[in-house]
């Protein structure tokens, strides 16, 4: 909870450079490929086996089934099913497929699958499973089941078939269409509790957030911009599922899962944005990107393209300003917003220098098409004294366009 008390005090602000790196992961596949069980013919249509939340127990294993999308630029493979997998638990598994152009729901394949190797020691870790959609199957749908468990036996697929997305063009190829019609979309991993800073929910093309639990504010404010389509709000019960670790350390946050799945749930949104968006963004409700060289983050990314054509990752560097100091003349201590819960952004101008001996903490964008999964990891200092940190008021270029959004936004929400 240390960690997460930090996190209250402060808010970040991602400062973006003109480096780009390439980011590299490393998986461990402690499952083969194994031999696949008979066809099996379902009594009833594959529809009503089609799960209904987004996160879906697997029967008879302690795994959870998130979002399946066609994904073909493994060899071999054409569809990635992400999940949460109990990291000591993982059997045989074969991949389940219902065919649009057939009546028969259960044509099966062998399945890989490939945990993440971030897990920070917690028991549940991000999986991405690999199948092969077998010969003449157009599948729509897909899921999983224990290599050797009959199809038929009673709620073997009951509820755990998910949608393939994504099946435009598998990550490969050209889109549909003319392209993504989207320039940037940035992704919030969770949200839970009461905390409501919204500031950062602006100047983007789409913002995806998975909601565990969020105050009523909040939830009006979300509500408000999911109305104008800005806004795309996953549900995201995993306290329903697992007991969440709050933070990143298990001595200090105890529980199933690393900070509420939070990996999972960044690597679940780069793929529900490979068909839709050039670039997405990845950080947390407390953070927001500032460009420096450019008027605006687009024109950053594609000066950056330019100077990177192959790069698939672009990380930038994360820089925390302290709620505790706050900016001296009082210019935007506005009176209109002293009752909004959440923290006033543009009254803290003074930014820590990260301790690079320590640890160089990143955020980062990526070209979804061009990069299988992410992971992300930050690293907090202890409080500084106001001596040790530099004044930074590029927050209060964007102040004159800022304001008058969110007010129409608290107005709308009743907050004001």
């Amino acid at each position: 909870m240390e960690r997460w008390k930090v996190l209250r005090r402060k808010f970040g602000a991602l400062l973006l450079t003109s480096c780009a790196f390439m980011l590299t992961v490393y998986l461990r596949t402690p499952t083969v490929r194994l031999s696949a069980p008979s066809m099996f013919s379902a009594d009833e249509a594959c529809s009503s086996l089609v799960a209904t939340q987004t996160i879906t127990p697997l029967p008879n294993t302690p795994h959870l089934l998130v979002s399946a999308f066609a994904d073909r630029r493994v060899q071999n493979f054409d569809v990635r099913i992400i999940g949460i997998f109990r990291r000591d638990s993982v059997r045989p598994l074969v991949c389940v497929f219902c065919c649009s152009n057939g009546t028969t729901c259960g044509r099966t394949t062998p399945a890989q699958v490939l945990q993440h190797s971030d897990n920070f020691g917690y028991p549940y870790v991000t999986t991405d499973v690999m199948c092969r959609v077998p010969p003449g199957c157009q599948a729509t749908h897909a899921t999983l089941v224990p290599e050797g468990q009959r199809l038929d036996a009673a709620g073997a697929l009951n509820g755990t078939f998910l949608p393939i997305r994504n099946r435009g063009s598998g990550g490969v190829g050209p889109l549909p269409g003319p392209g993504p019609p989207l320039n940037l979309t940035v992704c919030i991993s969770n949200i839970f509790g009461s905390y409501n800073n919204v500031l950062q929910l602006l100047g983007v093309n789409r913002v995806v957030v998975y909601n565990t639990s969020s105050g009523p504010d909040l939830t009006r404010l979300l509500r408000g911009y999911a109305q104008e389509g800005f806004v795309e709000v996953v549900p995201w019960p995993i306290d329903r599922h697992l007991t969440p670790s709050s933070g990143w350390q298990p001595a200090q946050n105890p529980g199933d899962v690393h900070y509420y799945g939070q990996l999972t749930t960044l690597n679940e949104c780069v793929y529900r944005s490979m068909e839709r968006s050039r670039y997405v963004l990845l950080h947390d409700i407390d953070e927001i990107v500032v460009p420096y060289r450019h008027a605006d983050l687009v024109a950053t990314l594609y000066a950056l393209q330019q100077q990177h054509p192959k790069a698939g990752t672009f990380l930038i560097e994360n820089h925390i300003f302290p709620k505790n100091h706050f900016e001296p003349s009082g210019r935007f201590h506005l009176p209109q917003w002293e009752g909004v819960p959440g923290v006033n952004i543009l009254e803290h101008v003074y930014r820590e220098e990260p301790n690079r001996k320590l640890f160089h903490p990143y955020k980062i964008i990526v070209r979804p098409r061009r990069v299988p999964l992410v992971h992300v990891r930050t690293a907090l200092q202890g409080q500084l004294s106001l001596s040790q940190l530099h004044v930074d008021k590029r927050l209060w270029g964007l102040q004159r366009e800022t304001r008058p959004r969110v007010d129409r936004a608290l107005r709308r929400a009743g907050l004001l």
